[in-house]
């Protein structure tokens, strides 16, 4: 589940190009998504922090729920991209396990930067249709690299052990943004994480 990232500096009234509006609003959005909830911020407010206007919030992504989700898609990239870079310092030959607990490392560094939004969709928190589609996607995305990573067999029980295993990620990270994110207890709870995963499939497959 990622998180929205507030960039540091509010955007100044300028005279900018159609991709320099566009991502000063979305600047405008993260910034605001990342500590207060989608049905609390208005668009209105959104136009104001950007320097811009409600009318080119409309222009620009359709409505307040399409930006929201390109928000939550822009998240969702940031952090597979990080991941991916961190998966590539490995050596080839490392073990399928250490690879994931790499991603988890990186993850975990992800949900401690911005707790609150990250943990908003797991607390009950309102989102559009939109993001909640964004959302499943990029966990069915999820899903499948872990299956190509791990090569389990086809059976149905390994199947529902690799969607399960980001059920269990979920409540056992939203447990520790609950408890303040110790870092004296990430380890713990990858190996938690690792354990249920080995447990569900049976073995790591490779």
């Amino acid at each position: 589940m990622a998180s929205v990232t507030a960039p540091t500096a509010r955007s100044p009234r300028l005279r900018l190009d159609v991709e320099e509006r566009r991502e000063a609003i979305l600047d405008a959005a993260r910034s605001l998504y990342a500590t207060t909830a989608y049905a609390a911020v208005s668009v209105g407010q959104i136009a104001e922090r950007a320097g811009s206007s409600t009318a080119l919030v409309f222009h620009y992504f359709g409505s307040k729920a399409n930006l929201y989700a390109t928000v939550v898609e822009g998240a969702i990239t940031d952090l597979v991209e990080a991941q991916r870079a961190a998966d590539a310092q490995l050596s080839p030959g490392v073990p399928a396990r250490d690879r994931v607990r790499t991603s988890l490392l990186v993850y975990l560094d992800h949900v401690a930067s911005h707790p609150d939004s990250w943990a908003t969709p797991l607390r009950g928190g309102e989102e559009p249709r939109e993001a909640l589609e964004v959302r499943h996607r990029a966990r069915s995305a999820y899903v499948d690299r872990l299956g190509q990573l791990l090569r389990p067999a086809t059976w149905a029980r390994h199947e529902f052990a690799l969607w399960g295993f980001f059920g269990f990620l979920d409540q056992a990270c939203l447990h520790w943004v609950d408890s303040g994110c110790p870092d004296d207890e990430r380890h713990a709870l990858i190996d938690a994480a690792l354990g249920a995963l080995e447990g569900a499939l049976g073995d790591w497959g490779r």
